[in-house]
């Protein structure tokens, strides 16, 4: 069973709410490792282990420079509703979103 609980996936999502180009870099157990470029105002899905450490870094004058470092569990999306919102209703049509202040535009 700790093994199942060790290789469990999430979805997870990170915003770049900043006007720079910035890397993640996620990585987790049993060698998982995931690196993307993220742009100024991109939102990134990914799927990753639970267990996974993600890291943000940007390049400064003096080269990389890692500007924070989050556990993916903070990161997760919820799934997306089954059912449409009502019309006029203040849920989003993609779950998650309003929960993760990670996915708030900056």
């Amino acid at each position: 069973m700790d093994q199942l609980a060790r290789t469990e996936q999430v979805d997870c999502g990170y915003r770049n709410g900043s006007d720079r180009m910035i890397i993640l870099r996620c990585i987790g157990p049993e060698q998982f490792f995931l690196e993307r470029v993220v742009f100024p105002f991109e939102l990134l899905t990914f799927h990753c282990p639970e267990r996974s450490e993600v890291e943000i870094w940007t390049h400064g004058l003096g080269g990389p420079e890692l500007l924070e470092s989050i556990e993916a569990r903070e990161l997760v999306m919820e799934s997306a509703p089954i059912t449409e919102p009502a019309p006029g209703s203040p849920e989003l049509a993609v779950g998650g979103i309003e929960a993760n202040p990670w996915l708030q535009a900056g």
